[in-house]
């Protein structure tokens, strides 16, 4: 369910009130794209192949607490904290590496994208890519979804002060659309992303697609949702244009 509006009133879920909305915010992995999949079996073929785990293949809630959503600074201390940190990194570039090669094969998109995509684009509202994967591997997702032009910005993590779950990607974002939090809503799957832009200042709608309903509502998400084909944010997208409708209306 939504979030109480900051206004009190509770007939107004808090993605309305960013009306008049200006931009919508999109991670990628897991929000765009079900993607984590591909990046538990890169994840699992690697680690075999060095002998991790005495050969015992990583399972989902092993990549769910240590991986998933995490920086590749943050996965490779939780993979490898007795290696040096520049060992860690460099396995993790290998593993980016197969995920590529698998995406390529094997990418899909989150059931009802294109339906969302569009609806953005029909209301011309701006909108980003916000990641903490690698430029490369965001390019190529976005590339292999149709989404390039879609697209007007596209931010990485690792080139701001501080990746997810700090707010520094979302914040580049806001300037690099020109745009103000307090009419920008995201969509995220991963508690670290919600509680950056949470941290940003913006309403975060949480795609369920992995990771526990639980840990995205305790991470600030506003809105839980299965896909984009959930009767609740199309509920939710409703609202927005019958609130925008009436301020037109008022300002006519």
């Amino acid at each position: 369910m939504a979030a109480p509006a900051p206004n009190g009133n509770p007939t107004v879920s808090s993605l309305a009130t960013t009306v008049p909305v200006q931009a919508v915010l999109f991670d990628i992995d897991g929000t765009l794209c079900d993607s984590d999949p591909l990046h538990h079996l890169a994840f699992q073929e690697l680690l075999l192949e060095i002998g991790y785990n005495n050969g015992v293949p990583i399972d989902d809630e092993f990549f769910i607490k240590n991986i998933a959503g995490r920086s590749d600074v943050e996965a490779a201390q939780n993979l490898f904290p007795d290696w040096p940190l520049e060992k860690g990194l460099k396995f993790l570039d290998d593993k980016e590496a197969k995920y590529r090669s698998l995406a390529k094969e094997r990418l899909v998109p989150v059931k009802g994208l294109g339906k969302v995509v569009q609806w953005v684009k029909d209301h011309g509202y701006k909108r980003a890519a916000v990641t903490n994967a690698p430029r490369i591997n965001a390019e190529l997702m976005i590339s292999l979804l149709g989404l390039s032009d879609f697209f007007q910005a596209v931010i990485i993590g690792g080139e701001c002060e501080q990746p997810k779950p700090a707010p520094y990607p979302y914040l580049k974002a806001l300037r690099e659309l020109g745009v103000s939090a307090e009419h920008t809503f995201i969509f995220e799957d991963s508690p670290s992303g919600i509680r950056a832009g949470v941290a940003a200042g913006m309403p975060v709608v949480g795609l369920a697609t992995r990771n526990p309903e639980n840990s995205l509502l305790e991470a600030g998400a506003a809105l839980l949702i299965k896909d984009y084909e959930d009767p609740k944010l199309w509920a939710a997208l409703e609202e927005i244009d019958r609130e925008e409708a009436k301020l037109k209306k008022g300002s006519a």
